[in-house]
C-alpha cells in the first residue's frame, strides 16, 4: 500500500464517505482550497494508479469507488505512525496522549476494560476448543 499525500488522503476520505462518486461529486464536498476540476481528476487517477480506487465507466465519465477500505488504511497508517514516532510501543502512544491531556482517566479505564474483556473472551474460546 503506497503512502498517500495529504491531498490524496483528503480525497480518499471523501470517496469513503460517498462510497461511489464522479469527480464533480467529490468537488462539491471540498469546502476549502477547492482545486481546479482537472487537478482533482488527476489526483483521483493517481489514487487509481496507487490501487486505492477503481471505477465504472459511463462513456467518457468515470464513477470512482474505494477498493481499499478506510479500516485497512487506518490500520496501515496507525502501524506506520506507531513504528515511526513511538518506537513501535503502544504504551508510548498512550503515554503521549496522557501527557498531552488528550485522554482522560475514564477513557483509560474503558480501554483497560476492553482489553480485559477481549482477553476473557479469548480465554473462553481457547477453553472451548480444548474440550
Amino acid at each position: 500500500m503506497q503512502k498517500l499525500t495529504n491531498k490524496e488522503e483528503e480525497i480518499m476520505h471523501i470517496i469513503w464517505k460517498l462510497k461511489k462518486a464522479f469527480v464533480k461529486d467529490v468537488m462539491v464536498e471540498i469546502t476549502e482550497d477547492q482545486p481546479h476540476y482537472n487537478t482533482l481528476s488527476t489526483t483521483i487517477r493517481n489514487l487509481e494508479e496507487k490501487g486505492y480506487v477503481s471505477y465504472h465507466a459511463y462513456g467518457k465519465t468515470h464513477q470512482y469507488f474505494p477498493i481499499v477500505s478506510k479500516e485497512a488504511y487506518k490500520k496501515r497508517f496507525m502501524s506506520t505512525a506507531i513504528e515511526n514516532y513511538f518506537n513501535n510501543s503502544y504504551k508510548n502512544v498512550v503515554s503521549f496522549f496522557a501527557k498531552e491531556e488528550k485522554i482522560s482517566v475514564a477513557e483509560l479505564q474503558e480501554i483497560i476494560a476492553l482489553i480485559e474483556t477481549k482477553k476473557s473472551q479469548e480465554s473462553e474460546t481457547n477453553n472451548t476448543k480444548t474440550l
